[in-house]
């Protein structure tokens, strides 16, 4: 799902039109439908990124939170900051390889995983 549509949904689950919601957060309505038809990338800025998922109705700190910080990194072709870790960077190569088609032995998968789940246990505590 693109960001763009997170984005509406979450709006039209306010029950609020475009106009409405923005008139609410005082965001231009303009930009704020290319935001929601993924023709503008959702901002770098974290302060106005958290402020956005606010005025969305989410919450800090839960599942749908990361998933719109997530959704919006991949919308920018960026990799989640709290993941650009240099073990994990040094992996992506094979990782990479893997996804485009060429076969990835089972070790250097499980090794992958592993850094991945690594980082998110430490990310937790």
């Amino acid at each position: 799902m693109s960001f763009g549509t997170i984005v509406k949904e979450l709006r039209i689950k306010q029950k609020k039109t475009l106009r409405q919601f923005c008139q609410d957060n005082q965001y231009d309505p303009s930009n704020w439908s290319k935001i929601e038809r993924d023709i503008n990338r959702p901002t770098k800025n974290e302060v106005i990124l958290h402020q956005w998922a606010k005025s969305l109705g989410l919450t800090p700190d839960t599942e749908d939170w990361q998933t719109f910080m997530d959704t919006a990194a991949i919308s920018r072709h960026e990799i989640p900051r709290d993941l650009t870790d240099k073990e994990l960077l040094g992996k992506l190569p094979v990782f990479f390889r893997s996804i485009r088609g060429a076969e990835m032995s089972e070790e250097e998968l499980k090794q992958f995983i592993e850094t991945v789940r690594e980082l998110h246990r430490s990310d937790d505590e």
